[in-house]
């Protein structure tokens, strides 16, 4: 299975965010990208593992351990 790569705009409508909030995340090193001449590109699995992990370090005291 080939895993999905998605543009920002793309990106930015699946995490239902504006597309300058993805921009500036890409920019600062905060979500990982691959800038390619001048667009962005993003692994979809790699971003959802990297959401993931970032919800799971600020609910970490509300879960079960």
């Amino acid at each position: 299975v080939r895993d999905e790569i998605l543009t920002l705009e793309e990106l930015a409508k699946s995490l239902k965010l504006k597309p300058q909030t993805i921009y500036t995340w890409a920019q600062t090193g905060k979500i990982p990208a691959e800038k390619s001449g001048t667009e962005w590109r993003f692994k979809k699995s790699v971003i959802d593992n990297c959401l993931n992990q970032h919800i799971d370090q600020k609910f970490s005291d509300y879960l079960e351990k």
